[in-house]
């Protein structure tokens, strides 16, 4: 294993455990599913990784209600353990916001698996240049990166994926070390290696053909034999195959005693290497002993959590950081958030660094009456032994004169629930051996000198561990998923964790499972989280209170939208107001701790807050009210989506096919700034979807059927989206969810949208028999309505669904019909994409210059009308029909043109297909090792995006391209991993890749 103990900075590990060590010290990741983000960040290798991936990833198809809220709480602790000395107003620099999305900045020299990928290839140079030994040392460094199994303590199916991947590649790196061994003749001393590694995997054929050709050249041709019959038993029973040719010629070579099997000369012996060993040092201060006011409040005996945070702020008081100045920490949060308690917490803690005592003021300020500053002081005076008749008047004498009795103590102040930096300003002690910790709502940006801490809601584990300590460890063990749910209800918000794990206490009969309904009621919540004097939403009202009349406005009707976050712009739409105007009111309550602002022009809610904030514009907007704000929100997404996918598919009609509701949206300067921003909206688009389905905002009697054709034709401009494979789900739920309302609505127009856009995540997902249903459905609907240029979208999806299921002259009959309807609007786009599909249907019936023709008369018109997607999509097409037909290297350039759109506009869907493209085509070139280059990187962007079909194809793919390179083992596994995929998706190419396996076998 690595000594990572002994590099300065950050370093990262996947090769083993999940771990990362800062100038040598291990951090503590968290959770499992905390450390299952990071190594997902880690392997995505600084390229952005969407929300929706990473539910996909850390929990697949059981992903809770609440996972979005979760992630965010497991990036923000990520985000301090990397940087715990960022200010909250200092962007990331290393977990940084990507659109809605989150990607990893790291120097590729302190991550292991990319240090191990650098030696593999620098190995592979070496041995390409005939310097086997240097290659051998240099793989052997790079295995010994390795710690055990990868991933280790992550979770998730993605994790478990990835696991696989790993193992494969070091495995391959192991058997590529045995050859090059082999070929240095020292087949005796890795013989017993070689024994160890093929009864671990019995069946790999590489491996057992290594040790068959060790044990012959160590004269021990026996054994050699008894492995090919040992192999060749395993494969029959396990597999149901005879043994690879490789392994087969082996044997038979053994038998008759090859010369050419001899050993080579000895190998060069490796250079010893140096170890480093790093000294530290120690500092110890002077201690004064000084009488002491002792004013803290009791601490919480069962303070849970915040183990981090709670090292910073006394590395803080110590002074560590803070330069000669009184060392000042300004905690804020939104109330409930665990504050006070904490800040008590660290001060307890850091009892035997201020021998002189601790100071402690309430400051009230959310209260109807804050404590004023002159009040505060007398306080302080007094407990410091100064009688009251000689306190002074002024505010400013009395702030003199502590600040000269602390001048040669070391105290700490704690100012609790301060209002302001005006409030606290004259109470913060002046010398350097003291310190301050100051808590409130607000973020007190404006405090000079002051350390601000922005505390947010706790770890899923943390708040379990609470539910323990106040309900009792023996009843939440019991019920543990259930008690995740119930924290994960409390918005993981140590107050309401609090009142629930108390009320749970105080009555015996209740189960934690009883308390899961209760919670999960968002109309009922917030009632449920009170006992005593202790109450969530009172908490909340202090700070609601002290808005003005813009402010709680703003408050109220942001709460409306069913997103989990809005844009400054959508806010905007919201509140009727300009995004200066918007901008200004929402960040005095950020401010305030009422609102959240994860990235630059992105706001959120806590959950309890939002439904606290809801029930408040229940109480006082009027519903006509609440409806137009949320039919603003619809009309912003709607314009804006529109202009979207207009740069998106230029020459598209679809855009200007759209129905509008009079609000103005978006503009953009590009397609690609338009696509990513359809992916930093997406989730908020499809929450605006889900309330138009549900009539939400129905109360406008007349105009509610708008309302649903305006969500399906907002559906209908997302469909960009669709090309980079990552909201599949989303648009599947949102768009079935949407079509039972526009049916129940007998609203036929935003039915037939509903349709084709359903058709269209269908068959991205191979789901083509339901695909084709759906567009059967949208046909008839778009002759019945009028709507010409849905109809002419839908009969060109008919169409590529009957090619993909090999019905090619049906297909061509759908092609001639969306060419006429197309011809008929004046939609030369759609002519276009028409001719460049039916290429492969042409090519299906034998007839390649038709399709030639098919592929070049669309390309010539989107270079005509200047739409950079459809000429990107002709060449794809055309490069396919190329390579048919044996014109290689045109094929090639036409590919590598496409892929370099599609990876600029992150379309992985196509970029998958290209990479897939150009494997078949090298493949077909006799240039196998470029083919299994792009067929894996065909294979990670399917993965990736969890395309089956795709990833079934390009292991095809790289099962041909490792035979041409003489890897018949590897190469048979990846063809037997692409049959069972393609059948189990019910796919005609598992009949191609069976008819391939029995031909293997028999030569």
């Amino acid at each position: 294993m690595p000594d990572h103990a002994a590099a300065d900075g950050l370093r990262f590990a996947v090769l083993g455990p999940v771990l990362a060590w800062r100038d040598g010290v291990e951090l503590d990741l968290g959770t499992p599913l905390q450390r299952s983000i990071l190594a997902m960040l880690l392997l995505r290798e600084g390229h952005a990784v969407t929300p929706d991936e990473m539910i996909d990833a850390v929990w697949g198809g059981d992903a809770p209600p609440r996972a979005l809220g979760a992630l965010r709480t497991y990036v923000s602790r990520l985000r301090t353990v990397l940087e715990p000395d960022r200010s909250p107003r200092t962007p990331p620099r290393l977990l940084t916001s990507v659109g809605r999305g989150y990607a990893l900045r790291l120097d590729p020299a302190r991550f292991d698996l990319a240090v191990f990928e650098r030696e593999c290839a620098a190995a592979e140079s070496d041995r390409r240049t005939g310097r086997a030994g240097e290659a051998a040392r240099r793989l052997r460094g790079a295995l010994r990166l390795w710690a055990g199994e990868p991933l280790a303590g992550a979770v998730g199916p993605y994790a478990e994926h990835q696991r696989d991947r790993l193992a494969e590649r070091r495995m391959s790196a192991v058997e590529t070390l045995m050859e090059l061994d082999l070929e240095l003749g020292r087949h005796a001393e890795i013989v017993s290696e070689l024994v160890a590694l093929a009864a671990e995997h019995p069946l790999r054929e590489r491996l057992r053909a290594q040790l068959m050709l060790a044990y012959y050249r160590c004269g021990r041709q026996a054994e050699a034999l008894s492995v090919f019959t040992e192999t060749r038993q395993a494969l029959v029973e396990e597999l149901g195959i005879e043994p690879g040719a490789e392994l087969a010629d082996l044997h038979r070579r053994i038998l008759a005693a090859d010369p050419s099997l001899a050993p080579t000369p000895p190998p060069v012996r490796l250079s010893p290497q140096d170890v480093h060993d790093d000294a530290a040092t120690a500092e110890t201060g002077p201690s004064i002993e000084m009488p002491r006011p002792a004013q803290l409040p009791a601490a919480v005996p069962d303070f849970t959590g915040r183990t981090g945070l709670v090292q910073r702020l006394l590395a803080l008081l110590r002074g560590e950081g803070a330069g000669e100045g009184v060392p000042i920490a300004a905690m804020s949060g939104i109330g409930g958030v665990g504050k006070t308690t904490l800040a008590v917490h660290v001060a307890h803690l850091a009892d035997d660094l201020f021998p002189d005592g601790q100071l402690y003021a309430d400051l009230r300020g959310y209260g109807a009456e804050p404590t004023a500053p002159e009040t505060a002081l007398v306080a302080f005076l007094r407990a410091l032994g100064i009688p009251m008749d000689v306190i002074p008047d002024g505010l400013a004498e009395r702030s003199a004169l502590f600040r000269s009795l602390l001048a040669d103590r070391r105290m700490l102040v704690l100012l609790d629930n301060a209002r302001d930096a005006e409030q606290v300003e004259h109470l913060l002690p002046g010398s350097a051996g003291c310190a301050a910790i100051i808590t409130s709502r607000g973020k007190l940006a404006d405090l000079p000198a002051a350390r601000l801490i922005d505390l947010d809601v706790m770890e899923p584990e943390e708040a379990l561990s609470l539910l323990s300590a106040v309900a009792g460890p023996e009843r939440v063990a019991a019920e543990r998923a259930a008690a995740m749910d119930v924290v994960a209800a409390c918005g993981f918000l140590p107050l309401a964790v609090r009142i629930v794990a108390a009320r749970l206490a105080s009555r015996p009969s209740w189960t934690v499972a009883s308390l899961v309904p209760r919670l999960a009621d968002e109309r009922r919540r917030l009632d449920e989280m009170k006992i005593g004097n202790l109450a969530v939403s009172a908490t909340f009202a202090l700070g609601y209170g002290q808005l003005d009349a813009r402010q709680a406005r703003a408050f109220r009707l942001l709460s409306l939208p069913a997103g989990s976050g809005i844009s400054v712009f959508a806010a905007a739409a919201v509140l009727d107001l300009t995004p200066a105007e918007a901008e200004d009111v929402i960040e005095s309550l950020v401010d305030a701790s009422l609102l959240e602002a994860p990235a630059p022009g992105r706001y959120r809610f806590h959950d309890l807050l939002k439904l606290f904030a809801r029930r408040q514009a229940e109480d006082a907007e009027e519903p006509v009210a609440r409806a137009l704000a949320l039919r603003r929100l619809l009309g912003f997404y709607l314009a804006s989506a529109g202009a979207a996918h207009r740069l998106a598919y230029e020459g598209s009609a679809i855009a200007d096919n759209l129905t509008g509701l009079g609000v103005r949206g978006h503009s953009f300067s590009s397609a690609d700034e338009a696509v990513a921003w359809l992916s930093a909206e997406s989730e908020d688009m499809f929450g605006a979807v889900a309330q138009a389905a549900v009539a939400q905002a129905a109360v406008v009697q007349d105009e509610s059927g708008e309302d649903l054709l305006a969500a399906a034709d907002l559906l209908l401009a997302m469909e960009p989206l669709l090309e980079s494979g990552t909201n599949q789900r989303d648009f599947e739920q949102r768009t079935s969810a949407l079509l039972t309302a526009t049916r129940g609505a007998g609203e036929r127009r935003g039915e037939l949208r509903c349709r084709y856009v359903l058709g269209r995540v269908l068959f991205g997902a191979n789901r083509l028999a339901e695909a084709e249903t759906h567009f059967l459905a949208a046909r008839t609907l778009g002759e019945e309505t009028g709507d010409r240029i849905v109809l002419g979208e839908t009969c060109n999806a008919l169409a590529v669904v009957a090619g993909r299921r090999r019905r090619h002259t049906e297909a061509l009959e759908w092609f001639d019909r969306a060419t006429a309807v197309h011809r008929e609007t004046g939609n030369p786009a759609g002519e276009a994409l028409a001719s460049c599909y039916s290429a492969r249907d042409h090519l299906g019936l034998g007839r390649p210059d038709d399709a030639i023709a098919a592929a070049e008369r669309g390309l010539a018109v989107f270079s005509e009308i200047g739409s950079g997607a459809g000429v990107a999509r002709a060449r794809y097409h055309l490069g396919n029909v190329l390579s048919y037909v044996g014109r290689l290297n045109e094929a090639v350039v036409h590919h590598a043109e496409c892929l370099a759109f599609f990876r600029a506009s992150n379309q992985r869907v196509w970029e998958q297909r290209v990479c897939y493209r150009l494997a078949a085509t090298f493949i077909a070139a006799g240039r196998f090792a470029e083919a299994a280059r792009h067929a894996e990187q065909a294979l990670t962007v399917s993965r990736e995006i969890t395309h089956p079909y795709g990833e079934a194809q390009s292991l095809a793919a790289l099962g041909k391209a490792l035979a041409g390179l003489g890897e018949t083992g590897r190469g048979r596994q990846a063809l037997v991993k692409a049959l069972d995929i393609f059948t189990r998706l019910g796919s005609p190419e598992a009949d191609d890749i069976r008819t391939l396996l029995r031909e293997q076998v028999e030569t």
